[in-house]
């Protein structure tokens, strides 16, 4: 990986996380107007729909090869798109954003974890250091600076809709690096999108029948093109590069940022105030990310396990 390329990385490590905290807001916003699956799944048809006629050459040059990897990148737009999309959905409907980032902060951890009991991935103890800063940054923020809040917090439904989509992320996260690809960056997502939509197609189907189908309002349209392009296209773009350049686990510590930079929007668009709690957070996250990152970076490249292709980083190459 060059320096530029390095460099180019981790900015995208600071943005990513806005793109994926909006999908929140989002479903926070339209909980209980639009109905989840169709949300999940109209966002991913027009993410596909988006991106074809950027990625349509390379498909047809790749045919074959989409022949033998069909089955993995279905398994990753099951998880991905799917698992990941309707069930935070369904969870912003009976819980709140403060609980949702309380489960989903743990993502890195679990990531950590498949990686160590799959593919022998050990962390460094800068890395548990930088992970534990994190850690206590994102509680930091999430109880409000006050640990009484622990006690307080009461779960629903919705929360093991919200621990059901954050364990497809983790999956998801660690897949996407360890199932080798030959298509490029766009066009894999490309599939991968299509591959959510068609195991939601059931689902959709379920939901039109006994719910109905999506209100055709400005309000719901405008939602699924929002979702679409920024917590869908631009959001999984990046975290595909991430994830192909920095692995999974190290990409997965951008989850920490998402509770503050939910908070900063909330103060830019819902007028909500900063806290102390929030500077804290920042002051602990911040540096855990970049003990956590370094000591990967700095480490020397592991052997893959056997049967496993070595790590492309190019960005011509496919995501994972």
């Amino acid at each position: 990986m060059t320096i530029r390329s390095t460099r180019f990385a981790y900015v995208l490590l600071f943005v990513t996380p806005a793109f994926l905290g909006s999908n929140m807001l989002a479903a926070r916003w339209v909980a209980g107007d639009v109905p989840p699956v169709a949300l999940a799944f109209w966002r991913w048809t027009l993410t596909f729909l988006l991106l074809l006629p950027f990625v349509a050459r390379d498909l047809f040059q790749h045919r074959n090869d989409l022949k033998c990897e069909w089955g993995g990148l279905l398994v990753l737009g099951a998880l991905g798109m799917g698992i990941c999309g309707a069930p935070v959905y369904i969870a912003a409907e009976t819980t709140t954003a403060t609980n949702i980032g309380l489960i989903y902060s743990v993502s890195p951890i679990v990531v950590a974890l498949l990686s160590w009991m799959f593919w022998g991935e050990l962390l460094s103890l800068r890395q548990i250091i930088g992970v534990a800063l994190c850690f206590a940054g994102v509680l930091a923020v999430v109880l409000r600076g006050d640990p009484a809040v622990l006690m307080k917090l009461a779960f629903t439904v919705g929360d093991l809709w919200a621990l059901f989509a954050m364990l497809g992320w983790a999956l998801y996260s660690v897949l996407l690096k360890r199932n080798r690809s030959v298509l490029p960056v766009t066009a894999r997502l490309a599939v991968i999108a299509l591959g959510g939509d068609l195991v939601m197609l059931p689902f959709l189907a379920a939901e039109t029948v006994l719910i109905g189908p999506p209100p055709l309002t400005a309000r719901a349209l405008g939602v699924i093109v929002f979702v679409a392009l920024v917590p869908g296209l631009f959001s999984y773009l990046a975290y595909s590069r991430l994830v192909a350049q920095l692995g999974p686990s190290r990409t997965s510590l951008l989850l920490y940022l998402m509770p503050l930079y939910t908070a900063l929007l909330a103060w830019l668009l819902l007028g909500e105030r900063l806290r102390l709690y929030h500077l804290i957070g920042g002051v602990l996250i911040l540096p855990g990310l970049f003990l956590a990152t370094r000591a990967t970076a700095a480490a020397p490249a592991r052997a893959e396990p056997r049967g496993t292709a070595p790590s492309s980083l190019s960005g011509n190459r496919g995501s994972g």
